[in-house]
């Protein structure tokens, strides 16, 4: 006999732990080489997780909604058919996966707040220790985004105990300890003086009628992202207007001979991503990313999509988009869409983007004002490709108003690097590009 153990996967280098949502096999079901056996969430990815091998699923080790370290044994396969089976260990019968939201509960009136408020991150000083422990290295190796506002803040994230694994300092501990003003009150590490940040407020309460729901593993972790951004980049946001009336017309009369020969269904978007890519290479500090007091200008050009989901929201990215033509760039935007949407993603699949598109326009929205996917310094925003009147110019030099394709275009920038007078330049270029994109360029 023998066993197979399955493991926490690596989500990125930055990723200490995840989350294991929910078990597509019990124990005692057969599993086949790369079949899906659980799924993962963390604030990079939500996937399905591949089977090793192929066998008998022996023991399950880690429940629905435990939270563990990468490289975690969370289950074990043995290897020959019709073995014995194991009784789960360390894990009761799993619980209801947190996607979709747990059944409605109906709030009671006037909950007492001991029982109704979470206790407040645990940042603490803490472990005197040599650092070489397990618990000191998986608590020191805190994501990038969590140091960064630990430095700006001055705060020693190796004197702090945090809620994740190992005492682990995760951005919603961070946050959550300078929004409390802790930072300001002889916290570790915070020199006099220091950032004089806001107070918590009281959390609100639950009346008579009301529905209580906690947020999916997927929705906690988008929360922490979007905030920690908010208090990490100096957010500005510029709008355009682009014509797309050349742009509709090329689709209009090209699009039943693309999509017969590539089988792929042609949309704006790949013009837009095409646009931007242009733009990035004419503009390089619109690809960067911040590190401290250094930049770091990235060569490759790798396009994040934020995809809508029913559970939330993930950005899978079209790698070195730059190279790819608006064929190359249609396929890899149908695929990976498709695929977030299906949780057949890989982690490779949703990391190392340099530059974020959002798509708000399909739902309607006019415009909006992104906020910026760490660590890229700059989020586009699309809004609603629609007929408008607009007023033109006419063959004999008066005005004349014609029926024009317009959408209006957002960009959210970070002030700290990109002043308005760049991220403004960028836009344009963006525009012209998409205004007089050649036929030819299908």
């Amino acid at each position: 006999m023998a066993r197979v153990d399955i493991i926490m996967p690596q989500m990125g280098e930055s990723i200490a732990e995840g989350t294991l949502s929910k078990w597509l096999k019990k124990v005692g079901d057969e599993v086949k080489r790369d079949e899906p056996i659980f799924e993962i969430s963390t604030d990079k990815v939500d996937a399905e997780i591949p089977a090793p091998a192929a066998g008998v699923l022996a023991e399950i080790l880690v429940k629905e909604g435990e939270t563990v370290a990468v490289q975690t044994v969370v289950a074990r396969l043995e290897t020959e058919k019709g073995a014995a089976v194991s009784a789960p260990v360390a894990a009761s019968a799993p619980a209801a996966s947190p996607a979709p939201p747990p059944p409605q509960r109906e709030a009671t009136p006037a909950p007492s707040p001991a029982r109704q408020q979470p206790p407040a991150p645990a940042i603490a000083a803490s472990h005197s220790g040599n650092g070489d422990s397990f618990e000191d290295r998986v608590r020191t190796k805190s994501s990038p985004l969590v140091r960064k506002i630990a430095a700006e803040h001055g705060l020693n994230i190796s004197s702090m105990q945090g809620t994740g694994i190992a005492g682990r300092v995760t951005k919603r501990d961070i946050v959550g300890f300078i929004d409390s003003g802790a930072a300001t009150h002889g916290a570790p590490g915070v020199p006099a003086g220091g950032w004089t940040g806001g107070h918590a407020l009281p959390l609100p309460q639950p009346w008579a009628g009301d529905v209580v729901e906690p947020m999916s593993k997927m929705r906690a972790l988008i929360s922490e992202h979007m905030v920690a951004s908010r208090h990490t980049s100096a957010h500005v946001t510029s709008f355009i207007e682009i014509d797309f009336t050349r742009i509709a017309r090329i689709r209009a009369k090209k699009r039943a001979d693309f999509e017969a020969a590539t089988g792929q269904k042609l949309t704006y978007m790949p013009f837009i991503i095409k646009a931007v890519t242009q733009g990035l290479r004419e503009f390089p500090v619109m690809n960067s990313s911040v590190a401290g007091t250094n930049v770091i200008y990235r060569k490759q050009i790798n396009i994040g999509i934020a995809v809508a989901l029913e559970w939330g929201l993930i950005v899978p990215v079209i790698k070195h988009a730059d190279d790819l033509s608006l064929s190359g760039i249609t396929r890899a935007l149908n695929d990976l869409a498709a695929r977030a949407r299906a949780k057949k993603l890989s982690p490779e699949e949703v990391q190392e983007g340099t530059f974020t598109i959002t798509n708000p326009g399909v739902f309607g929205s006019l415009m909006g004002t992104p906020i910026i996917n760490q660590p890229q310094v700059a989020i586009l925003g699309v809004g609603a490709i629609e007929k408008r009147p607009k007023v033109l110019p006419g063959a004999d030099g008066e005005d004349t108003i014609a029926i024009r394709t317009c959408a209006y275009f957002s960009i959210s920038f970070d002030h700290r690097v990109i002043d308005g007078a760049i991220a403004d330049q960028f836009l344009a270029f963006v525009k012209k590009t998409i205004e007089t994109f050649p036929e030819t360029g299908l």
